[in-house]
């Protein structure tokens, strides 16, 4: 076996979860690691499936259920113990038939003393998931309820097989993936790759395959980025990454012996230098072979399979009704006009990855800015635009999104905020937000990088517009209503106080309400709370007077 060494080669990995532990083992290998996030888990929306599932366990309406994911075991019995008794949702699970994708969910499972049935062999793709269910139930799968337990995204291959063998299937998702909320990182991964600083890849998942030519994307560079890659070493952890890179047109140099972290890590070591070498001398020559020759190719190191421009299971969450689904499901929650909006502003971040976001409702003549996805509980309901004012307010007058690359604070209609530190950013772009055809409002994205926003995500986000734009309409007139609600049940609190100390006191109306305005100022109550008060008092005695 060769020495495992990458002599000091720039090696770049963008695990999240295991990135101490990966940059530990490169820098053991003689590397020099740059290990930057790629992607983080987060939340579901609603946990609604995952209940739904739990009730229908309990009811004994499933035959077979299959963990994908480790963290999706945990995460799944998180949420459930939050509403049915932990150890009778155990013992439910202990009574069904349980496959599992490989050794991480398995042993997650036996740590809660629940029987595998069913492990996946390496590389634990779904294929591998798939055949090792037909092995083991073969015909009997077509009289089984199956639930599926899904991390990040459907993988929509595997539905369509299972579904057709089994009698019903329904999948169980638990968390998803998302962008890390600092991508400046990711964006100099980018650079460094288009400008030959990094000499090694290491692709773990096809998530962060997914990811890096996202942030590609929006930096402007994903049609360079191909062809900066074949100068540099790639690596893949399995078929499943494998394929994922091939759906841009990329082909790793090799998969490791095992699909494993420790094992990647080490056979990159030992083949590294010299397939670098290799590479770049190729490109020199101005030969660039799609891959190591065979006799090159190192033989404890499997080759990579023939891989299709599949979307490897991943791209499902941006499908089209997918998108349509998690923006109505916003909408239909029927909340307040800052909770609507909090979460338009989040889903906005999430769709199309920005440093800031902002969210303007017009009122009257003004743009209010009502919800930001930074920290601006001072500024939030204080800053207002006049229509035709700033970026902001020409969007809303011509009702045209305006999309700036770079050196927005230069832009002849930019407007300067007092202590909004977004303003000194680089790019910027702006949509109106319409309802029955007109302006409600404007939604605006910003960068600290020069950005250009590609036709694509200034469609995307003008058609937020056009769909939130009712929601976010009826949110302010209910709004608007509960505090003239609010005013009016005040209104009534308070006379009823006054007629009370007029009787009392023997006070007029005016002095009745300077008595209470003064009680207001000194006890720094509300005039509400002093109108109560004194209506409690009231009931009191009316009580002990009955009694």
């Amino acid at each position: 076996m060769a020495h495992a060494s990458f002599k000091g080669l720039r090696v770049l990995s963008l695990e999240s979860r295991r990135a101490k532990e990966v940059e530990k083992l490169i820098r053991t290998y003689g590397g020099e690691a740059i290990v930057v996030p790629s992607m983080r888990e987060i939340g579901l929306e609603s946990n609604e499936a995952a209940l739904e599932f739990a009730a229908g366990l309990l009811r004994g309406d499933y035959d077979l259920i299959i963990f994908l994911t480790g963290v999706g075991v945990r995460t799944l019995l998180n949420v459930v113990q939050e509403r049915f008794d932990r150890e009778e949702f155990l013992a439910a699970l202990r009574n069904v038939k349980i496959a599992a994708r490989g050794a991480k969910p398995a042993t997650a499972l036996r740590e809660l003393k629940i029987p595998v049935h069913v492990v996946s062999e390496e590389p634990s793709t779904w294929r591998e998931m798939l055949q090792a269910i037909d092995a083991k139930y073969g015909d009997s799968l077509a009289q089984m309820n199956v639930v599926l337990q899904e991390y990040g995204a459907s993988n929509p291959e595997l539905l369509t097989e299972l579904s057709g063998r089994c009698q019903s299937l329904a999948k169980v998702p638990v968390y998803q993936w998302a962008l890390p909320e600092d991508l400046q990182p990711l964006r100099e991964a980018v650079s460094g790759l288009l400008n030959g600083s990094i000499d090694v890849v290491l692709f773990m998942t096809a998530v962060q395959v997914i990811h890096l030519f996202q942030v590609a994307e929006q930096m402007g560079v994903a049609d360079q980025l191909p062809e900066a890659l074949q100068s540099i070493v790639i690596l893949s952890i399995g078929p499943t990454t494998s394929e994922e890179l091939a759906h841009y047109e990329i082909q790793p140099d090799f998969e490791p012996s095992r699909p494993k972290m420790g094992f990647l890590v080490n056979e990159a070591a030992q083949y590294s230098v010299r397939l670098r070498e290799e590479k770049r001398n190729r490109r020199i020559e101005g030969v660039i072979a799609e891959t190591v020759e065979a006799e090159e190719t190192p033989k404890s190191v499997r080759r990579v399979a023939p891989s299709t421009p599949t979307m490897a299971g991943f791209r499902d969450g941006l499908a089209q009704i997918d998108f349509l689904h998690e923006i109505s499901s916003r909408i239909a929650a029927a909340d307040s006009l800052h909770l609507v909006l909090d979460r338009i502003v989040s889903f906005i971040s999430g769709v199309i990855p920005c440093d800031s976001c902002f969210i303007y409702v017009l009122e009257g003549d003004n743009l209010v800015m009502r919800a930001s996805k930074n920290p601006h509980a001072d500024l939030v309901d204080q800053i207002d635009i006049q229509i035709g004012q700033g970026v902001t307010g020409w969007v809303a007058k011509h009702r045209q999104p305006v999309a700036l690359a770079s050196g927005a604070s230069n832009d002849p209609r930019f407007k300067a905020f007092k202590g909004l530190p977004e303003d000194h950013f680089e790019a910027m772009l702006c949509t109106p937000i319409m309802c029955a055809g007109r302006v409600v409002g404007v939604i605006n994205l910003q960068h600290r990088l020069p950005y250009r926003h590609t036709t694509h995500e200034v469609r995307l986000l003008s058609t937020l517009g056009a769909l939130v734009g009712a929601e976010i309409e009826r949110a302010r007139l209910e709004t608007e209503n509960a505090q003239l609600a609010n005013r009016l049940e005040t209104r009534k609190a308070v006379d009823r106080a006054k007629s009370i100390l007029q009787r009392d006191l023997s006070l007029s109306e005016d002095e009745a309400y300077q008595m209470m305005h003064r009680e207001s100022r000194q006890r720094r109550k509300s005039m509400r709370e002093i109108a109560d008060a004194i209506l409690l008092s009231e009931e009191l005695r009316r009580a002990q007077t009955t009694t």
